[in-house]
């Protein structure tokens, strides 16, 4: 009997010059990047909101959650709209300078996330694909984008006490 291994679909995108990964059942679509309407007071990272089909959705700059400079703009920027996992439906978008390809890799295929060199906090990897000659580095999108944190930054943002006008 030969034992079969499996292999999971992921979408691999470029922020800031690196390669990143997600799986594809996490991805909900890809949009062309247009306006973003950006909210007063919240962090950096959040670029701002989107209207998708009547829903009220957050973008999240990843390059600026990691620690680098502002996504640019141009045209190859796109939305990719993620559904994070937990109890509630939540979907967010991530700015990615470009999208590359979906690419198949086996479990044995994915190394664990190194401790050093990255741009990023390590602790949003799952860890490295090899392709050809290149790893692309596999984001916990959970991580990456823990609604908790977000939560709360909005939350101090709606306790901030006003400024008083002149």
């Amino acid at each position: 009997m030969n034992a079969s291994i499996e292999r999971s679909q992921y979408l691999t995108f470029f922020v800031a010059g690196e390669e990143y990964a997600i799986p594809i059942l996490r991805v909900r679509e890809i949009l062309e990047y247009s306006r973003v309407t950006r909210v007063p007071s919240t962090p950096p990272y959040i670029r701002g909101v989107i209207n998708l089909r009547g829903s009220v959705i957050p973008v999240i700059d990843l390059a600026v959650k990691f620690g680098l400079e502002p996504a640019a703009i141009s045209k190859t920027s796109c939305i990719v709209v993620v559904e994070l996992s937990g109890s509630e439906q939540t979907i967010m978008g991530v700015i990615a300078d470009s999208v590359r390809q979906v690419v198949d890799f086996a479990q044995n295929e994915i190394e664990a996330a190194p401790s050093f060199g990255v741009h990023g906090r390590v602790d949003f990897l799952l860890g490295m694909g090899l392709m050809a000659d290149a790893f692309v580095l596999m984001l916990d999108i959970d991580k990456a984008l823990s609604t908790t944190e977000i939560l709360a930054a909005l939350d101090a943002r709606d306790e901030a006490p006003e400024e008083a006008t002149a």
